[in-house]
Formats: C-alpha cells, structure tokens, sequence
C-alpha cells in the first residue's frame, strides 16, 4: 500500500516516457545518471588517495565508536568497500559513488513531496537531481571519501523521509526521520544544525505544534539518541576528547577578521556551488520565503537550511569557515531552487558539470602544469607511491619507518603494508592500535616543519638526506630522512599503522 503511495502513477509514468505530466522524461535522465556514476567510479579509481583519505583507512583497520576527529560513519564506509575490492583507492571510495548516485534517487523524491503547487512533478524531481550533481561539491565528493560523503547521503534520506512525512502524514516516518539523522550524526557532528532547525519548526509553526501532540516526534528523537550513544560513550571513555576539538571553536570571537572569514565563506559557496547555481539556491530561498505561509514544505525546508546557515556565518566572526561544511545544506537548497523553472538552470546544470570534468581530468591526467598552491591534486594526492619506493630503497629489512604527520604516516602505512609504519603524534593515543616498543630505521618530515621538530621520541637522530613527492617534475613536497632508533619503553603518543611482514 504504502509502495504505491512511493511509486504512484504520475511517477511510474514519467519514469516510463509518458509526457502527460508536461516534465521531462525520468528514465532518460536514469540513463544519464547512470553513466555519471560509472564515471565518476573511473575517477575515483584513477585519483590517488589524499592524506586525509589515507587517515581515514586507518581508522577503518582500527575500527571504534569515535575518534579524535569525527564520528566512525566514513571508517564504517571505508571497511565496506576495501573489504569488497581491496585497499586501492576504488576499495576506499567504492561508497561514494554509489552513496551519491542512491541519494540522488532520494532526492527526486523527495522534490516532488517538499515542492507542492509548483507544476509538473516530473520536471522539478529533474531539475533538483541535475541542480544537485552539477555542484562542483558533489562532484568532488562523489569520488573521494570523507565524512561529508556519508553525511550527505543521511541527510538527503532524511529530507526524503521529511517529505514521506509531508505527503502522507503517517507518524511513522519520524521513526524513518530520527533514525537516518541519528546516522547523520554519527558521520559528522554537523548533521545536528538541520535537525535544530527542524525542532525549531516543530516548536515555531501550526503543523510542528501539532505533531509534538504526539508520541511519534519524541520516538524519532530517541531512536536517533540510541544511534549516537555509541559515540557519547567513546567521548566519555576518552575524556570527551572529540566533543571537546569540535565544540572548542564555537566561542572564538574576532570581529576585526570578520570580513575576511565571511568573504572567505561566501566565496566558498560559490565555489563549491558553481556561480549559476549558487544563484539559483539563493532565488529558490528566497521565493520560499514569499510562500512559507500557505507552503509547508517550503517552511519546514527553510527552518532546515536558515538557521545552520545563521550558525555558519556565527562561526565566521571569529574563526574560518571551512568551505565543504555547508554542503550538508545542498540537497534542501537544491529543493528550492527546482522548485520554480527559472530560466538558468540548464545553463548552470552545464556549467557545473563542465567545471566539474575540467577537476576530474586534472586529478587524473594532469594536462595542465600547475604550482602545488593552485592545484590541490597535486598538493595532496600526487607522488605518494613513487615517495614510497623512495623510501622503501633506504630501509633495511626489518626497520621501521617513521612519520609524525597523521597523513604523511598513513600514507606510508597504505603504500608499504610490507614495512612495519609507525605515526608519532599525540592522536595516536586515542586508538586501539598497538603501541612500539624500541626499534631503529628512518623518520621522515617535511621540510617546511623542521623548525618546530621534536626529537625526544628518539635516543639517536641523525639526517641522512632529502626526498621528494612530485608529479610530472612538479615537486608537491619535500621530506628530510632521519635515521633514528627509538627511545627504549612504549610511546603513549605512537601507533604502528601497518605492523609489516618481514
């Protein structure tokens, strides 16, 4: 019953090529999601792993119910896909295409439910699907793995079920609501300011009001509780360590950098949105504004975004805005601007997609020579297997090797699963990895840390040269090699990341 309410017939025709609706034909735009998606799996294969990525891999061998940085969805996602297809780069990222290819289906949906009295369902289930995917963030993010990749995905279930809700009004999709944000959470402690907002709805308006009257909400809430609870508990076992790095930045306060970091923020947007549809976001808020009144789901949709958004610009008074944080306001955003048929938006669709492939064959190709400042493939991701047979030519068997950058470690740990790897940083403590006991071979850090090098994990140090991260005669790093013995006793503040085999 509750199927063909999901699959109703306005739906099933416009999937099937009827154009009684006057929107476009679904099963052509499947097609080409489709052969998006098989795209973006070769760019996912092809792009080397970033530091952060790499990171993220450990944590997946060490798998726990938080960590120092983020909630354990992304080390979840990662275990799923290398233990599929191995710990290449498409083992590590499979989720993410595929999250983001699902999602879009969720989202469709979930426009033709939150878009009442807007026209042709089928034409505005398209447009927030293309409006979506064009977003250089999603486009970047659908080929790499970070916790905003499953954020996205709940978050885009959670608008689908917030719609369910809307056009059904079946208290049962509370339970859908709470449990898909409790797995927010636990990708990404962010995923909390669209479910304020949404308390704030129920609170502020007639139909929130309402439901409150009912034990459906305050189930959702405890269902999405039960979901987190695992994380609360690593906090309180690690001395809230997580709580503590993220919460730590919402009291920061410097007026007199505020236009830089708002600039910043705004130009990040726009980046990540691509200009064309950055605007039309900002007309589909807009127009929701108008029509909050006698439009439920342009309400609830904009209590969702305004108040994380107000949250954001908050935070930019005092501190950077990281431009990827918003992103987990896109899909709602998205809704809106397909709401109207405004007269750009294939032109943005293009453009974005067009930015997009531009980013995707320079991460795979490199057909353009750029400095490590401007292109951040080549900063991040480039040269990590050439530096580790670098650096595997310098160890005798049986040595270790040695990093105190998290991802300069994991790095090496991913590419030398043959070598005993070890992570010399604080963070290290907080995982259930083992802990080194003596040992001697080399230590690498970069050169432009140098200056501030601790030693003291060592009883000897000595410098024995200089190797080099690089793609196509473009230095992307440069690394100063130590041969080092380590301090006899177990390090608190160390990890072997990859325990070798020799």
């Amino acid at each position: 019953m509750e199927l063909r309410r999901f699959i109703d017939p306005d739906l099933a025709r416009a999937m099937t090529g009827a154009r009684g609706l006057g929107g476009p034909d679904l099963s052509r735009w499947g097609l080409a999601l489709l052969g998006v998606t098989v795209l973006r799996v070769i760019v996912a294969a092809w792009t080397p792993l970033s530091p952060d990525e790499a990171y993220y891999w450990v944590w997946s061998r060490a798998l726990a119910p938080g960590y120092l940085d983020h909630p354990p969805m992304v080390a979840l996602w990662i275990r799923v896909g290398t233990a599929l297809l191995g710990d290449g780069p498409l083992g590590v990222r499979l989720l993410a295409p595929l999250s983001a290819a699902i999602g879009t289906l969720f989202l469709v949906v979930a426009a033709r439910d939150l878009g009442q009295g807007d026209g042709p369902p089928a034409g505005r289930m398209v447009r927030a699907g293309l409006l979506l995917n064009a977003t250089l963030a999603l486009g970047i993010g659908a080929v790499t793995m970070t916790p905003d990749t499953p954020l996205l995905f709940f978050v885009t279930l959670a608008l689908w079920a917030l719609g369910r809700l809307l056009a059904t009004g079946r208290g049962v999709w509370w339970l859908v609501l709470g449990a898909v944000l409790g797995l927010a959470c636990d990708s990404k402690y962010t995923a909390v300011l669209p479910g304020g907002g949404l308390a704030l709805w129920c609170l502020c308006s007639r139909f929130g009001r309402a439901w409150l009257r009912t034990p459906w909400p305050w189930c959702g809430v405890v269902l999405a509780a039960i979901l987190f609870l695992p994380v609360i508990g690593w906090n309180h076992a690690h001395h809230w360590a997580s709580f503590v790095r993220q919460g730590g930045r919402a009291g920061d306060w410097r007026p007199a950098r505020a236009v830089q970091f708002l600039s910043e923020l705004a130009g990040g947007q726009i980046g990540l949105m691509t200009p064309l549809i950055a605007l039309g976001f900002g007309g589909g808020m807009w127009r929701a504004w108008h029509r909050a009144g006698r439009d439920p789901g342009a309400a609830v949709l904009l209590w969702w975004i305004v108040p994380s958004a107000l949250v954001f610009v908050q935070h930019a008074l005092g501190d950077r805005v990281q431009a990827n944080w918003p992103v987990l306001l896109y899909p709602a955003m998205a809704v809106l601007a397909a709401s109207p048929a405004w007269r750009f938006w294939r032109a943005g669709t293009v453009l974005g997609f067009a930015l997009t492939l531009l980013v995707y064959v320079q991460s795979t190709l490199a057909p353009v020579s750029l400095s490590p400042h401007l292109d951040i493939t080549l900063r991040q991701m480039a040269g990590w297997q050439d530096l580790a047979r670098k650096v595997d030519a310098l160890v005798a068997p049986g040595d270790m090797v040695a990093a105190d950058e998290y991802g300069l470690a994991a790095e090496l740990a991913l590419a030398l699963p043959r070598r005993t790897v070890i992570g010399i940083e604080p963070r290290w403590a907080l995982f259930d990895l083992p802990r080194p006991v003596g040992g001697s071979g080399i230590f690498l850090c970069s050169v432009r840390r140098l200056r501030d090098l601790d030693l003291s994990p060592f009883s000897s140090a000595t410098r024995i040269g200089t190797v080099e991260r690089a793609r196509k005669g473009r230095v992307a790093e440069r690394y100063a090699v130590f041969r080092v013995t380590l301090a006899p006793g177990p390090l608190a503040g160390a990890a072997r990341l990859s325990a070798g085999e020799e």
